[in-house]
């Protein structure tokens, strides 16, 4: 089935004529998924640096990892746009469709993008736009699922802290051990340690609350940059221990993991 197919089926006011479709995908600076899991997405996308909702509705797709699988991230119907000049924005008017609010988060659809474009007339490519999936339950933040598999951007650790995500929670609080923040922008590292009760739990979520977790190099680079610029950061686990492991030990791994990555010559450790 199409996805136009399907919205109509629960809203028929909404056709391929009337509609502008918002791909949304990572820009290097902001995560579309991670806003929608915050729920924020409306908010965000109502900021655009020019008139590309020009019709009465917008049909918002968010890209899934870099595949041609999008997330369903709901129907708006756009009432007005207003050019804020000291932002430099035009600021929409919308708001998200009721009936279709339960397919938001849980329907997927396959649809190959062409080009580069974000922003698209609904009657020239819905007929590419097929159903994948509807999934019993909204997408919400992934449970923790490794050691190895626990890479997270700053927004996506926002969303797990502020919730108190109990399978991350229990499983960072539970070990000691080496970290990596990549700057996703510039590619430079930093290297870090969490020692003693709550473990690496308790060095995240400091990084959460302000974005650098009182590292003089990364306080520094935010108050160069501004405080958002925390949002190109990604986290990682390099190595873990017990949480009763010799702080010396630790350390000391800390300094081989920074040796090994260069990340006091290229990155932002200081030492």
């Amino acid at each position: 089935m199409k996805l136009f197919e399907t919205i109509s089926l629960k809203f028929p006011e909404i056709n391929d004529v009337n509609c502008k479709i918002h791909l949304a995908v990572w820009n290097g600076k902001d995560n579309p998924l991670d806003i929608f899991l915050a729920g924020n997405f409306e908010e965000w996308q109502r900021w655009q640096s020019k008139r590309n909702f020009e019709r009465e509705f917008i049909v918002s797709l968010i890209q899934l990892s870099g595949t041609d699988r999008w997330l369903f991230a709901g129907c708006y119907r756009s009432s007005s746009c207003k050019y804020l000049d000291k932002e430099q924005y035009n600021y929409y008017s919308t708001e998200e469709v009721e009936e279709t609010m339960d397919l938001s988060g849980r329907l997927i659809v396959n649809f190959k993008r062409s080009g580069r474009q974000s922003y698209l007339l609904a009657e020239n490519w819905a007929e590419n736009i097929s159903v994948s999936e509807i999934r019993p339950k909204k997408m919400v933040v992934n449970e923790f699922s490794g050691y190895q598999h626990a890479l997270v951007s700053k927004e996506h650790l926002d969303i797990i802290v502020a919730q108190q995500v109990e399978s991350w929670k229990f499983a960072l609080a539970s070990v000691s051990g080496i970290y990596l923040i990549t700057d996703r922008f510039t590619g430079k590292l930093y290297v870090g340690s969490a020692t003693g009760e709550g473990g690496i739990w308790q060095r995240w979520s400091e990084y959460a609350a302000n974005g650098h977790g009182g590292n003089t190099e990364l306080i520094a680079l935010l108050g160069k940059k501004g405080s958002d610029y925390s949002n190109n950061f990604q986290y990682s686990v390099l190595e873990i221990a017990d949480n009763h492991a010799d702080k010396n030990s630790i350390i000391a791994r800390e300094q081989y993991w920074k040796a090994v990555l260069c990340s006091k010559e290229h990155g932002y450790n200081g030492n």
